[in-house]
Order: structure tokens, then sequence, then C-alpha cells
């Protein structure tokens, strides 16, 4: 599995490995010192060991972990070792972001689905998710001006850098912008429709010409049959009367 998937990512390379349980035992040593030896292990840098919590009804806790050897014997050396905590960062992009609210979005419902949304209905909730945001931060401003709230110079120095990142644009401008690309997704969108609509209107004309086709030729074998037995008829009646003016000649 890790060959294929390094044929597939080159650029990528193995740090450790990661387990769906916080137990650290002898087992946990053993796959550790495996991922660590040199070869397609990690050495000679250490290799990192992540565990996730997945008991139901408890929150998701990420633990890491990198290992040093311990004073053992040389038998139980290969699982044996010291598991050392170290920190980490979650990081993940818009895309993941993305992906995994849709997916926390089924824990709400009973049959555990998620339907995939459209660009515009997630806009509408990035939107509200926006609006959320500012209402919870200025009524924290207006408790702590009123003095309902404790200060945080921490919190108003994150506020207002993150105030000095907004461009400084007219309303009317973002409002006129906003609508060309709302204009310019639904233009997208007829042309689409329509594309589809002229694919699906080309194959059932082509259906239509061939079953009628089809029709025409079977029409046209029956005719010739229907032809082929008037003349056999024809040529019976001629050589009946044939037959009856010998006899009537051989009889005078």
């Amino acid at each position: 599995m890790l060959t294929l998937h390094l044929r597939a990512n080159p650029r990528e390379v193995l740090v450790g490995w990661y387990a769906t349980s916080s137990e650290l035992n002898t087992f946990s040593a053993l796959i550790q010192n495996f991922y660590g030896q040199q070869g397609e292990g990690t050495w000679p840098h250490p290799a990192v060991h992540l565990t996730v919590s997945t008991v139901p009804g408890e929150e998701v806790d990420a633990r890491t972990y990198i290992s040093a050897p311990i004073g053992v014997t040389s038998e139980r050396a290969g699982d044996s070792c010291l598991f050392i905590p170290v920190p980490y960062e979650i990081k993940y992009s818009d895309a993941d972001k993305s992906g995994l609210e849709v997916i926390a979005g089924a824990k709400d419902r009973e049959d555990r689905t998620a339907a995939v949304v459209t660009d515009i209905e997630s806009l509408e909730r990035a939107i509200e998710q926006v609006l959320e945001m500012i209402n919870r931060v200025s009524n924290y401003v207006n408790e702590v001006l009123d003095e309902e709230a404790p200060p945080s110079s921490a919190l108003g120095q994150f506020l207002m850098n993150a105030l000095s990142l907004a461009p400084k644009v007219d309303p009317a401008d973002i409002e006129r912008d906003f609508n060309n690309h709302i204009q310019d997704i639904l233009v997208v969108s007829y042309l689409a429709n329509t594309i589809r609509t002229q694919i699906d209107l080309s194959n059932r004309l082509a259906t239509a010409a061939l079953t009628l086709g089809t029709g025409d030729a079977l029409a046209g074998g029956a005719g010739g049959e229907a032809g082929g037995q008037k003349r056999d008829n024809q040529r019976g009646d001629r050589g009946g009367k044939g037959r009856g003016q010998n006899r009537q000649q051989q009889e005078q």
C-alpha cells in the first residue's frame, strides 16, 4: 500500500502511523519500532505516532508521540519503547473544511445521510456564518464597552488585525461586483442547461430516425411480398385460362 501511494505521490515521505485508539501498549511499541527502522522506515528521524479516539458520544481527541529506546534486554527491544508526547497542529484546506462540514451535517439525521449542496446554497451558508460571527463579535464589544464583560487585550489585538486586513471598498462597489458575479454564474448555468437540452434533443431525433427507418423497411418488405403473391395469382389465372382453351379445342 505504501509503495503504491508513493508511486502516485512521489514527493511525499513516510512520517509515521496512526491508530483509532488512545491506548499505548506493547503492540504500539512493536509497530512504532517497525516504522522507525532503517530501509522503508523513517530513520534517521523518529516515527510519529498519531492516536485518534473514536469513542461514540465523546469529543474527538488527537495526540501525537515520538519514541525513544529504553534499557531492556535485546529480546524485548523490538516491542519496548518510551512514547514521548509532542505538540501538533491540525491544518486543513477550504475544500477539506467544506467536506467535513457536509459529513458532520449527517449526525443530526436519522438515516445518517448528507446531501451535497449547490454552489449557491454553499455561498448562502457561508454568508450566514459570517453574519453570525459579526453579531457575536459586536455583542462582545458592546458588553465590554458597557463593562458587562472583562476586556481581553489579546482578543482586541486579534480583532484589530482582522479589521486591518479588510479592504476599504465602497459598499455600493461590493454590491455591484457581487451582482455581476451572480449574473456570470447564471449565464454559465443557462448555457450549460441549453447545451444539455440540445444534446438530449439530438439523441431523441436520432432515435426517432432509426425507428422510422426500420418501419419503412418492414413496410417495403411486406409490399414486396404482396406484389409477389399478386403476380403469382395472375400467372395462375393465365395458366388456368390457357389449359381451359386447349381442352375446348381438343373436344371440338
